[in-house]
């Protein structure tokens, strides 16, 4: 059964769902004999429904959280919407069932609300991080785990979004997790993120363009970037391929 866990800030609908749910197992355990076929239909119905109920209830929960931390970053405005994409196209285009997909793309629309914890300050800063801003700002991932993790999604969204800074050769933060050790969602969402990011405008630099980021991940496939995603991307994000919806 997918729902949120924890007693506070679920309102009434899930549990009205959830007791649904008790209801039609109860029905399930002693059926009429007579109308077992239609009871089963009927069942089968409504389980369906319910669920479809819950996963847009959760999608919604998703889009509110993107939309906080737009708000609070206006230099990341429409970037981790951009990254969903990029990541959601990729994922098709290397043959990923459509419930992976689904997951790589809700991931990406909240990979960074872990920066909700860093100083505004930091994130707007038209200069060079120092050290002890750069440790703050890679702390956002872990943030961004303790905040989903409560959240019962049908995706493993905050596993994909604490890794999604990891890297192939273990260089990366917050776990310096190696090769499969990292989720393929997160490795996706990593080059997505990269791509994304270096093709776009940040308070430090102007945008480096997208045959910079290409450049980036082709260069370093394998020993930062999954050699198998960074392929997807550069087909995706050939001029002749790119998806319309991909706008980078």
């Amino acid at each position: 059964m997918i729902g949120l866990k924890g007693g506070e800030g679920r309102g009434e609908k899930p549990q009205q769902l959830r007791e649904e749910l008790r209801q039609l197992r109860r029905r399930v355990a002693e059926p009429n004999q007579e109308q077992v076929g239609t009871e089963h239909k009927w069942v089968e119905g409504k389980l369906k429904q319910t669920f479809e109920e819950l996963r847009r209830s959760l999608k919604g929960t998703i889009h509110a959280l993107a939309a906080v931390v737009e708000m609070k970053d206006p230099y990341t405005a429409a970037h981790q919407r951009r990254v969903s994409g990029l990541a959601g196209v990729i994922a098709r285009d290397m043959g990923l069932s459509d419930e992976k997909i689904e997951g790589v793309r809700m991931a990406g629309l909240i990979h960074d609300i872990g920066k909700l914890s860093v100083p505004a300050e930091i994130l707007s800063k038209p200069s060079q991080l120092t050290g002890t801003e750069l440790d703050l700002l890679k702390a956002h991932p872990q943030a961004a785990y303790n905040i989903l993790k409560a959240i019962d999604f049908p995706w493993p969204v905050a596993k994909i979004v604490l890794q999604h800074h990891e890297r192939m050769d273990g260089s990366g933060y917050p776990q310096g997790l190696k090769g499969d050790d990292i989720l393929l969602e997160a490795r996706i969402l990593a080059v997505a993120d990269v791509v994304e990011a270096m093709s776009s405008h940040r308070p430090y630099r102007p945008a480096l363009g997208i045959d910079k980021a290409k450049e980036e991940i082709r260069k370093n496939k394998g020993k930062l970037y999954d050699p198998d995603v960074v392929a997807s991307c550069l087909r995706v994000c050939s001029e002749k391929s790119r998806p319309k919806s991909v706008s980078l």
